[in-house]
């Protein structure tokens, strides 16, 4: 009897894949939990006290400019702003008259506003002509000054600028037909805007299409409100028409900052309506009033629509001595019916590259007496101004007054050192009328 027996295989026993667990260690046990992830110090954050103030403040800053510039998305309503003016221009507008001027050929006149004293058949005429951001309300006090010395005085507010209008609709023509694809759908739908849906529909039916092309050559016609902005030429004819319609001619021209600029070209072509030119605080180069205030974002609404701060603006550059009520006067018709737009317009319009030493020698020019009455108030940099300014013009005389380079309605001051004079005195407007009206002046 056989007896079988199995063979193990010669390879070597295959060794098992899994790894032995690796042997855990004695102090995991013993060693305390990991601390949690508030306590790390790379994910630990410290508070800033500063930083709850930054936010704080930021926020509050915009809401402030929000609040400014809120009224400038509406725009009050021309008679809600005229009920809500204060008192003393509510007075000066009752005093005034409005008269139309045509300012640019084939557009509608605008109104302007004037302020005139004195009587009407007088030697002198004298029409002041304000500057960049200024009206006729600074010269109010001027004006009545000198009516009541027999002058007849007018001062106006230019287009744009004061009581005058600071906007004007104007129709604009435009021709169908010739915007291309878009403007070819942009016609079919004034087409059919026009003639009626139903028109369209038989259009359709009947052709397929809608037969805009028979009316390429056809005139829209459509009313855009336009800002008022004065440039030289628009002086030119604004001034024509005043000494014209009021019988001026021939006139005292007085021109206050930037309306020198604006009238240069005009006096040399009419030099025959002119008697005479003053040039109250004005220099082509520049404004007394800083252009970039009224124009730059966030510094116009911030300037404008805070009293403190236009205030402070408007005393350090203009007038130093100006009270409150006037201020407040000057930005309310600075800032109602968007006339800050019209300002600017009329700013970036000046000539400020205007050579007044070659002006002064043209033949139209040079036969024209002249004075040159300059601020020296404001700073002594201003006042060198002045003194270059005189020697540009050798035909003008230079004389200095108090104040600054907008003339105001000086306070009143109560003067006990000296017993026979008045208890009160007047500083500035009598001063503007004894400079224009001494015996120089009369020359003139």
């Amino acid at each position: 009897m056989a007896i079988i027996t199995e063979e193990e295989p010669d390879h070597p026993p295959k060794t098992s894949t899994q790894k032995p667990p690796k042997p855990q260690s004695k102090t995991k046990s013993t060693t305390s939990p990991p601390p949690s992830s508030s306590s790390s110090p790379s994910s630990t954050t410290t508070n800033n006290p500063f930083q709850f103030w930054f936010y704080f403040t930021l926020t509050v800053s915009l809401i402030t400019l929000f609040f400014i510039s809120l009224p400038s998305f509406s725009p009050q309503d021309p008679k809600t702003w005229f009920l809500n003016l204060p008192p003393n221009l509510r007075h000066h507008y009752a005093k005034g008259r409005i008269f139309k001027v045509q300012i640019t050929p084939n557009y509608p006149q605008v109104e302007s506003f004037l302020i005139q004293e004195g009587p009407f058949k007088s030697d002198h005429q004298v029409l002041i002509v304000h500057g960049f951001g200024c009206s006729s309300f600074a010269f109010h006090g001027v004006v009545k000054s000198l009516g009541l010395k027999g002058v007849r005085a007018v001062a106006i507010d230019l287009p744009g600028s004061g009581f005058s209008d600071k906007s004007m609709v104007v129709v604009e023509e435009n021709l169908r037909g010739s915007g291309g694809v878009l403007g070819g759908f942009w016609d079919v739908y004034g087409e059919i805007k026009e003639k009626g849906l139903f028109w369209g529909f038989d259009q359709l039916i009947e052709k397929g299409y809608v037969n805009y092309e028979e009316n390429e050559i056809r005139v829209s016609k459509r009313e855009v409100v336009k800002t008022v902005e004065l440039g030289a030429e628009e002086m030119g004819r604004v001034l024509s028409q005043v000494i014209d319609a009021m019988g001026l001619a021939p006139v005292d021209l007085v021109l206050h900052d930037s309306a020198l600029a604006l009238s240069a070209n005009w006096i040399s072509e009419n030099s025959r309506l002119v008697r005479s030119v003053i040039v109250l605080d004005s220099i082509p180069s520049r404004t007394a009033l800083p252009f970039w205030v009224l124009d730059v974002p966030v510094v116009r609404e911030v300037v404008l629509g805070v009293g403190f701060v236009f205030e402070r603006v408007l005393g350090m550059c203009c007038s130093k001595s100006i009270g409150k009520v006037e201020t407040e006067a000057h930005r309310i018709l600075l800032k109602g019916r968007d006339g800050r737009r019209s300002v600017v317009g009329m700013g970036k319009r000046v000539n400020y590259s205007l050579d007044l030493s070659e002006w002064s020698g043209l033949d139209e020019v040079k036969s024209l007496p002249m004075r040159v009455i300059w601020s020296s108030g404001s700073s002594k940099e201003w006042g060198e101004e002045g003194s270059q300014v005189a020697d540009a013009l050798p035909q003008a005389t230079f004389v200095t007054r108090s104040g600054g380079p907008w003339p105001q309605e000086c306070v009143k001051l109560r003067s006990s050192k000296i017993p026979n004079e008045p208890k009160y005195k007047e500083c500035d407007d009598s001063m503007y009328t004894d400079v224009m009206l001494s015996e120089s002046s009369t020359e003139l």
